[in-house]
């Protein structure tokens, strides 16, 4: 079988890493016929430039890179990319990113922490941000959706790179008649920034609620596997 390597972004917190690999672990353990291996694109080991270089020494000569992120942003468009080029000698095809996919996930983990049928909720769809407006649009847009078919009020926050941030979500949630907040994670793994939308939003609403990361749901790791599918099959058409 054509290796899955799973790349996340990489975290100096030792907790995102640990979550990811985690991760893998249960990809792994459900695709045993599977050469599974876990990289990141910076500040965790291993790197995914030196997995694949491993992979090489190894004998393979193609492999499906799977990114581990939410949206389609400047590391999955331009990092990714880019690193996988530095290698000639192996095929790599790189799946899609996780993305909305994954919103069950999130919503299922909002609804753990609070009452979604609450007419006074308001929801702060929390995510990291991006230079790309496309990126922070497709969360916005998320946010949208659950407003729509729930019925609570929500918005989309972000922690870094776009506006706005949690705090101003908070009110402007409030301005709209939301009596009680709740943070939904749009999140993989716990770290530096949701550590920050979390002290954020209890510093802007003491008595709000907040979700945890996606990482550890068993859909996650499923999503995974079809991504790799997915781009395994896509491999095999264009060969």
């Amino acid at each position: 079988m054509i290796p899955l390597v799973a790349v996340a972004h990489g975290s100096r917190d030792p907790r995102s890493a640990a979550t990811v690999r985690a991760l893998v672990d249960r990809v792994a353990a459900a695709a045993p016929e599977v050469d599974v291996r876990v990289s990141f694109l910076d500040l965790s080991a291993p790197l995914v430039t030196d997995v694949l270089r491993d992979l090489v020494r190894s004998g393979h000569r193609s492999a499906v890179v799977v990114p581990l992120l939410l949206g389609s942003a400047f590391h999955a468009r331009v990092d990714l990319p880019a690193l996988v080029a530095e290698q000639a000698v192996l095929r790599v095809t790189i799946a899609d990113v996780l993305g909305a996919d994954l919103e069950a996930v999130a919503f299922d983990r909002l609804a753990s922490v609070a009452d979604v049928a609450d007419p006074g909720l308001g929801v702060v769809l929390a995510a990291v941000g991006s230079s790309r407006p496309a990126a922070n649009e497709a969360v916005s847009a998320l946010a949208r959706r659950w407003q729509s078919r729930h019925g609570f009020r929500a918005v989309a926050a972000f922690a870094s790179a776009a506006k706005p941030d949690v705090p101003a979500a908070c009110a402007k949630l409030r301005a709209r008649g939301a009596s009680r907040i709740a943070v939904a994670s749009w999140f993989l793994a716990p770290g530096l920034l949701p550590d920050r939308i979390s002290r954020l939003a209890l510093e802007a609403a003491p008595s709000a609620a907040v979700a945890a990361p996606l990482a550890d749901d068993p859909r996650v790791a499923e999503l995974v596997l079809q991504r790799y599918a997915a781009a395994l099959a896509g491999a095999v058409r264009t060969a």
